[in-house]
C-alpha cells in the first residue's frame, strides 16, 4: 500500500471511532433571531459604553472593606483598565459574530445591568 492510501485509512478509522457531537438544544427561528438581536445590541452597547468599567471598578474596589483606600484606588484603576479593554473587545467580538446563536460573552451583558457586580467574560455558550 502506498502512503496516501494508508493515511486515508487512518483518517477513516479516526472518523469512525470518534464520538459524535450532538446538539442538546433545538435552535428555532425565534431563538436564533432573539439571540442574534441580543448580540447585536449588547455588542454595540459594549463598544460604546465599555469605558464605564473604569469608574465601576474604581467604585467597587474602593468600597472593599479591610484595604487601604489608596490600594483600593490602584487596584480599581488596574482592574478598570482591564475590564474596559475586555468589555470593548467582547462587544466587538459579539458584533462580529452576531450570526452565531450564542449568548453575549460578558456577564452581565450590559455594563449598566448590575453596576455593583464584578464583570465576568465567557466563551461562546449556548445556554445559561
Amino acid at each position: 500500500m502506498n502512503k496516501i492510501t494508508k493515511l486515508g485509512l487512518v483518517f477513516c478509522m479516526l472518523f469512525i471511532l470518534s464520538s459524535q457531537a450532538q446538539a442538546t438544544e433545538t435552535i428555532t427561528s425565534e431563538v436564533y433571531f432573539s439571540r442574534a438581536g441580543m448580540k447585536i445590541m449588547s455588542g454595540t452597547a459594549n463598544i460604546a459604553l465599555g469605558w464605564l468599567e473604569l469608574p465601576k471598578n474604581l467604585l467597587l474596589w474602593s468600597e472593599k472593606g479591610g484595604i487601604n483606600p489608596l490600594t483600593g484606588f490602584a487596584e480599581g484603576l488596574l482592574w478598570g483598565l482591564f475590564h474596559t479593554a475586555a468589555r470593548t473587545a467582547s462587544g466587538a467580538l459579539d458584533l462580529a459574530t452576531f450570526w452565531l446563536p450564542t449568548y453575549p460573552t460578558p456577564d452581565p451583558p450590559f455594563v449598566l445591568d448590575n453596576f455593583s457586580a464584578q464583570s465576568d467574560y465567557y466563551g461562546f455558550r449556548m445556554a445559561r
